[in-house]
């Protein structure tokens, strides 16, 4: 399993042993290094690969927000810091939490979980569209799909109805479960929808086409459906 790497920085000795004790904690995270100072930081990340960055706001010489701005590749970033009228201005950085001192384990632990949530989102999305095709059972047979011939995907009930160039499959599988083995060529659009994006003809706010098939775009799934279809 992945170990994710972190990089703490924080001017008090106190916090930055209590933030080290909190990560010892988590078994899918090592630190790499604890430094006093963003100076001493800088360092660090021009040589080590930092997955996780806790960092501290008001410290001398360079502060955590003018560190981090000034980064050319900044790692994902959770403030850790005793004032509060830095909170606009760190989520304007799209830093993934920001900690208020003293920092318990569980405030800690949620927004931990916050980053691994990115971290899902960013391996998703990186999946490549090299993947060709996937088996599916139906009939008691083993069938290969070619994902560029599946146009979308349907659920009823507690099965799927897979739509592809040439015929139509129905096999029994929860249509979340099955997104999960897609790549990022394919696209939820609905509770009941997923289609290739690489097949839709035409779309609107409420609906996507595929030749002359219209798709509706459930409200959950609407603003990340446009965004990825605007692309």
């Amino acid at each position: 399993m992945k170990k994710y790497k972190c990089l703490i920085v924080d001017d008090e000795e106190l916090a930055r042993e209590l933030i080290a004790t909190h990560v010892s904690q988590l078994p899918d995270f090592e630190i790499v290094a604890i430094c006093a100072s963003a100076i001493e930081a800088n360092t660090i990340l021009k040589n080590e690969s930092i997955d996780l960055l806790f960092l501290d706001i008001e410290m001398p010489v360079l502060k955590g927000t003018d560190f981090l701005k000034n980064l050319v590749h900044k790692p994902k970033v959770i403030f850790t810091t005793a004032h509060r009228e830095y909170a606009i201005e760190s989520y304007e950085l799209n830093v993934v939490d920001y900690l208020l001192k003293p920092i318990v384990f569980n405030r800690f632990f949620k927004a931990v979980e916050k980053f691994l949530d990115t971290q899902i989102v960013v391996e998703k999305n990186n999946k490549t569209t090299a993947l060709t095709h996937i088996f599916v059972q139906s009939n008691k047979k083993n069938i290969k799909v070619n994902y560029d011939e599946i146009l979308y995907i349907e659920s009823i009930k507690d099965y799927i109805k897979i739509h592809t160039i040439h015929s139509n499959l129905i096999i029994k599988h929860g249509i979340s479960a099955f997104e999960e083995k897609l790549d990022n060529r394919f696209l939820r659009v609905h509770r009941s929808y997923i289609v290739n994006s690489q097949k839709v003809t035409a779309y609107t706010k409420q609906d996507i086409e595929i030749e002359d098939i219209e798709i509706p775009i459930g409200d959950l799934y609407k603003k990340s459906a446009l965004e990825k279809l605007k692309f």
